[in-house]
């Protein structure tokens, strides 16, 4: 269900397209508040679990449902590791509005070592309402232990699932705004359009979180900025996914790939040579790019781990809602962030 707030913040993007003369966009974009509209009319009233009494990370509620997970075969832009699309049911959970800023990083980092130390100041960008990047996998995942041992509540990485589903809030277009998108509503590299769209700006870096208008269910940034880091491991198609939202992985890799990447002291600017491809592939940023990650390797510090909404250097098609990258956990690079979720203590 749509929140007053983000609904106000939506309303307000379609009237700053009207008045920017942006015909093509103001037209998507009105198609798409009125499905969301119809989507409110349909759906019970929001059963969020209680909010965590945390200020330190504004978190919006999303609620429970259903979703067809992936992209239309004929989306332009998709790679065949968005299908088989998929109906995905999830619990209700709570979600950060933003990535994670350099400020909210700082004071997590502060807080006492669970299983390796954090760099309180890693970013190449600096801003304290910037998103934090240069940080890798494993980093994300030592900011939701230290930030769950501090509140006492289950802050972590969000599947890819409730990511793709809390993305869309609703829609089935390939972006959250409509059919397409501008460098009015993101952050990403306006040299190239996707569909109807218009060429805008490249702004060739971040920019402070929350300056443009939030999705229906109150999430900004969830086209471009910084790449955000999802629980999973890599799989190249959704043959044999979860139906339940639950990360994919295999047994416990998350504790095994932390203490091979503590033990092995990793995490470096400098891709390693499993990941050099990958990293070519990124640099092009093509809009037709299919697998660009490693398969799922024996060593589960090896396995690359899904990323998911696009960056500042990136082509509009790469930060559709469904498009799927990967890099390995130790991976950190200028465009590299994450946000986080907080699930209900079970």
């Amino acid at each position: 269900m749509t929140t007053d707030s983000s609904r106000a913040g939506f309303e307000f993007a379609v009237r700053y397209i009207r008045d920017q003369n942006d015909l093509a966009l103001f037209a998507s974009a009105t198609a798409a508040l009125a499905e969301l509209a119809k989507i409110d009319a349909d759906q019970p009233p929001v059963t969020a679990a209680a909010k965590p009494t945390t200020d330190l990370i504004p978190l919006a509620p999303i609620p429970a449902g259903s979703f067809l997970m992936g992209s239309p075969e004929d989306e332009p832009g998709r790679s065949k590791a968005e299908g088989p699309r998929r109906e995905v049911t999830l619990a209700a959970f709570w979600m950060a509005q933003t990535p994670i800023t350099q400020a909210q990083w700082r004071e997590v980092a502060s807080l006492p070592k669970i299983n390796l130390d954090l760099n309180p100041d890693p970013s190449h960008f600096k801003g304290d309402n910037r998103p934090v990047e240069q940080v890798s996998w494993v980093d994300a995942i030592e900011f939701c232990h230290r930030l769950s041992q501090h509140t006492g509540k289950n802050y972590t990485l969000p599947s890819e699932a409730q990511w793709e589903y809390a993305c869309r809030a609703g829609t089935t277009t390939p972006f959250h705004f409509g059919p397409t998108i501008n460098t009015k509503l993101a952050n990403y590299d306006g040299n190239y359009t996707y569909g109807q769209g218009e060429r805008g700006i490249s702004r060739e870096q971040t920019t402070d979180v929350a300056s443009f208008p939030a999705n229906a269910w109150g999430l900004h940034d969830m086209h471009g900025n910084v790449w955000e880091w999802c629980l999973d491991e890599w799989r190249d198609s959704y043959e044999g996914a979860p139906t339940d939202g639950s990360a994919w992985m295999e047994g416990d890799s998350l504790g095994e790939s932390l203490a091979d990447c503590c033990a092995a002291g990793r995490g470096s600017t400098t891709p390693r040579p499993a990941v050099r491809l990958a990293a070519a592939s990124a640099a092009r940023t093509t809009a037709t790019t299919t697998s660009v990650s490693a398969s799922v390797a024996s060593d589960p510090s090896d396995a690359g781990r899904l990323l998911r909404g696009g960056s500042w250097r990136n082509r509009p098609a790469i930060c559709r809602s469904a498009f799927r990258y990967s890099l390995l956990p130790d991976y950190r690079l200028n465009y590299l962030g994450f946000r986080v979720c907080c699930l209900p203590q079970g």
